[in-house]
């Protein structure tokens, strides 16, 4: 209808005429100028072309009278009424126009029931998300580190490519691998990696889409996801974060949760129904082991568990060069350095703390990142960002001075302990101030006198404050409560105390996550009495143990202290050099001594005020 109406508008005639009166008119016909005209009898306008071709309009009001008409005919002018009529498809508009409204209105309200319809007879339906060989996406040559793991995943890999090979010699593969690791250690990039290097379609589906608000939606999902992959033939199912649907049954208050158990046991009925040369292999990944039901690890179902862990020193240097492959990095960058220095960082902390770095190096106006910055943000991964508005009163500020003293002073002291690294009053994260040691190896099990030297080391800063002051204060609340933690743990788990013996009592866990509510003590209150005396023995002993060390070397304490309130930060190099001054080994510290010092090492254990 638009399209018709421009054309109609498009072939009036728009060419430009004189618009004259109609006296004006009369005089040109009797002039003999106009010889022919056209008149509306609607409108009483008057149109027509001179001798001379050009154009005029006039409007005559009313009709002709009989004298203008005997004029026209004495002249011999050729004139033409007309009656206009309105074009039949304009005229059809109004009265097409409502019915096309009402029509358009039902044909809406159709659509949307049938999409409401669809929607919810497809609710039953998988939501997993297909990925095929068209689609390769991450690789092995991705996944930095972890060849044990890799190894593992590519014999799943090559049963799927060349199942002949292994049904030659009988092997079997597993129908299901678990990946289990802490977050962050790159479960499910392992999974993508499987997904473009299979071959084989691949179906990805997290734990939370089997769950919904209908009863029998989940199990209805698990029916649908294994039919989906039976049609491709051989496939990869993948399922993220499993304990969300595979949580023991009946475990927990209130006998559980029936629409979760029903799709587990879809789950492990659909594992059950697999045949060897079906060609199907399902994974999963979850950082939940202890909460999974056992029928889904057995035999059968869920039977190889691949750990991954947390990235030794080798992983951490391919994870670091695959992180810092696309970003401008400085010749002072060592990969080395760096990896050693991050033991007990995921692939996850890697990758935020070379993200850090390079925001130090935009901040600071610098073109490359250098290795001050990955320093910076290593600082800040683990102590937490510097509070530079917090305004401290001076006699505060001094406790906190010795407090941070004592700390720094007995890590550097203690022979078993790691090697100190930084120590600074600055208030950071929610700590007044910070000692921070690091170790120089990655540490995979702890002995009995390492774990004596940490709590004489989170006792230093309490221990410096009453030595000096002769007042504690709340500063130490976090050191003792860590301290105690670690002594209960040596007595209740470790077995590091003669008088409990080489017994463990493991700390009661949620009633949730349990097998039965009442399962939360296993043993006596005579044991439970023993526990509480070994391990506030312990900590006596080891204060003890503190007091005597500080008294033995005030002077370094002392010296410590002062160089912290000048500088505010010290590295472990200048405390060790303060300590010797101290002993008598050194002249007095040169003046002006650097605030800071380049690391060269790792992260770990802090001690805060």
């Amino acid at each position: 209808m638009l399209i018709a109406l421009l054309f109609l508008a498009s072939g009036r005639n728009t060419e430009e005429s004189d618009e004259i009166s109609y006296s004006t008119f009369l005089q040109e016909i009797e002039d003999g100028t106009i010889t022919a005209f056209q008149f509306d009898n609607t409108t009483y306008e008057i149109t027509g072309t001179r001798t001379d071709d050009t154009s005029f309009t006039s409007t005559a009001f009313t009709d002709f009278s009989e004298s203008d008409r005997s004029l026209f005919d004495r002249k011999g002018v050729d004139y033409k009424p007309e009656t206009p009529t309105t074009n039949w498809l304009i005229g059809l508009i109004p009265l097409f126009l409502p019915f096309m409204i009402i029509i358009g209105f039902f044909w809406w309200m159709a659509r949307r029931q049938q999409s409401q319809m669809g929607g919810i007879m497809s609710i039953g339906r998988s939501k997993a998300k297909t990925y095929s060989s068209e689609r390769p996406g991450t690789t092995f040559a991705d996944v930095a580190g972890y060849e044990s793991v890799k190894k593992e995943i590519t014999e799943v890999v090559d049963f799927l490519k060349n199942p002949g090979k292994f049904a030659e010699i009988g092997a079997r593969i597993p129908k299901g691998v678990l990946l289990v690791g802490p977050p962050g250690t790159g479960k499910t990039l392992i999974a993508r990696a499987v997904a473009g290097e299979a071959g084989v379609p691949f179906l990805s589906v997290t734990g939370s889409d089997f769950m919904e608000m209908f009863v029998g939606v989940g199990a209805s999902r698990v029916r649908d996801l294994f039919n989906e992959a039976r049609k491709m033939g051989r496939a990869i199912i993948f399922v993220d974060e499993i304990d969300s649907i595979g949580r023991k049954r009946g475990a927990g208050l209130g006998g559980g949760h029936d629409e979760r158990e029903q799709t587990l046991n879809q789950m492990l009925s659909e594992m059950d129904g697999f045949e060897a040369t079906e060609g199907i292999v399902m994974m999963a990944a979850t950082n939940r082991p202890d909460i999974l039901d056992s029928a889904l690890l057995r035999p059968g179902r869920f039977d190889r568990q691949v750990v991954v862990p947390l990235p030794e020193l080798d992983d951490r240097k391919e994870i670091l060069k695959v992180h810092i492959k696309h970003k401008k990095v400085a010749d002072d960058v060592e990969i080395d350095v760096i990896a050693r220095g991050t033991p007990g960082m995921s692939g996850a902390d890697l990758a935020n703390l070379v993200n850090e770095a390079a925001l130090y190096a935009v901040r600071n106006g610098e073109e490359k990142i250098h290795a001050s910055h990955f320093d910076m943000a290593r600082d800040r991964v683990i102590m937490g960002v510097k509070r530079d508005s917090l305004v401290m009163s001076e006699k505060e500020r001094e406790m906190t001075a010795y407090h941070e003293a004592g700390h720094a002073l007995c890590a550097a002291l203690l022979p078993d302990y790691d090697p100190l690294h930084k120590v600074t009053i600055i208030p950071t994260g929610m700590a007044l101030g910070v000692t921070m040691t690091l170790p120089e190896e990655d540490r995979h099990s702890l002995r009995r006198s390492h774990a004596l030297d940490m709590i004489v080391m989170m006792l230093g800063g309490r221990n410096a404050e009453s030595l000096v002051f002769g007042v504690v204060s709340s500063g130490a609340g976090d050191d003792l409560q860590k301290a105690t933690q670690l002594a209960r743990r040596m007595v209740s788990e470790w077995g590091m105390s003669e008088k409990v013996g080489p017994m463990a009592f493991g700390a009661s866990g949620p009633v949730f996550l349990g097998d039965d509510m009442m399962q939360s003590r296993e043993y006596s209150e005579n044991t439970a009495e023993l526990i509480d005396l070994e391990t506030q023995r312990i900590l006596t002993e080891q204060e003890e143990r503190c007091h005597d060390l500080l008294s033995t070397n005030r002077t370094a304490l002392n010296l410590i202290a002062r160089n912290l309130l000048e500088h505010e930060t010290l590295s472990g190099a200048e405390v060790n050099r303060l300590i010797s001054v101290a002993n008598g080994d050194l002249g007095s510290p040169a003046a002006g001594m650097p605030q800071t010092a380049a690391s060269t090492s790792s992260t770990t254990p802090l001690s805060g005020n």
